[in-house]
């Protein structure tokens, strides 16, 4: 479905990203891990073609995204950017912005169902007429998915969905995303920084590392030497209620 390879990226002389290439198929949640800086969002900014790349290529379904049109590329990604829209327009109108691709001149009373459909798949169609500007943080993510939700892509792009948001908003949002991905067979990407949600919600991992891919793998392939090699802190992983955990260590313990 989407195929990177060799993707360069930077500005002036200084790259940012180097050498980048994964596949992602249908079905996969996949996270993309790493410190602070290493160019995670820059990456998802480059698939959606925010960025142009130069060097590499971007394939989405064998075809070379430089040679699609805006339009052709936003109905098969939709991105969810790191910080959701403050504004006055209410709900409804905001998630109606996913249908821009498909509508020539008006709405059609298709766009308008898909519309109210997401709504009530996200839970929030009793905010269809409350304001952006009036709403929570988590209220904003799920309206800024519902929007790329009605989009209707195959391929979905979160960058930090998680920010700002309170651990049980955390939770509801990627088993979201993570049910969304299973019932529709698309496929998402997400930036993610708290590496036991990407392990409880995502089947593919990416670290990416002084610029470069350190290591692809999946959920039974993490282990704490990638942990301690990608982001220099000590862990131990352990199984807690049958789910696979992150242990942070602090200064004066010892791995055993």
């Amino acid at each position: 479905m989407l195929e990177v390879k060799n993707l360069n990226f930077g500005y002036s002389k200084s790259n940012i990203i180097e050498d980048i290439s994964f596949s992602v198929h249908k079905g996969d949640c996949v996270a993309i891990l790493g410190n602070n800086g290493v160019g995670k969002s820059t990456l998802v900014k480059c698939i959606n073609r925010i960025y142009n790349v130069k060097e590499g290529e971007i394939l989405l379904n064998n075809q070379n995204i430089n040679n699609l049109s805006r339009n052709d590329i936003a109905k098969q990604i939709a991105y969810v950017a790191q910080f959701g829209e403050h504004n006055s327009s209410t709900v409804f109108d905001t998630v109606m912005l996913g249908r821009m691709p498909y509508i020539k001149f008006a709405p059609s009373e298709n766009d308008y169902k898909i519309v109210e459909d997401v709504l009530k798949q996200l839970g929030i169609e009793h905010l269809a007429m409350r304001n952006i500007n009036e709403m929570s943080g988590g209220q904003v993510q799920k309206v800024m998915l519902a929007r790329a939700l009605a989009q209707q892509p195959k391929i979905l792009i979160l960058d930090e969905p998680t920010n700002s948001l309170d651990m049980k908003s955390q939770h509801m949002l990627l088993k979201l995303v993570q049910d969304i991905v299973k019932e529709q067979n698309i496929c998402a990407i997400q930036v993610l920084h708290d590496i036991n949600l990407a392990i409880r919600y995502c089947n593919k991992f990416i670290f990416l590392k002084n610029k470069k891919i350190f290591t692809e793998t999946d959920r039974e392939g993490i282990t704490g030497d990638i942990i301690k090699s990608v982001f220099d802190i000590d862990v131990v992983i352990e199984e807690v209620a049958g789910q696979k955990t992150v242990v942070f260590l602090g200064q004066n313990e010892e791995i055993k």
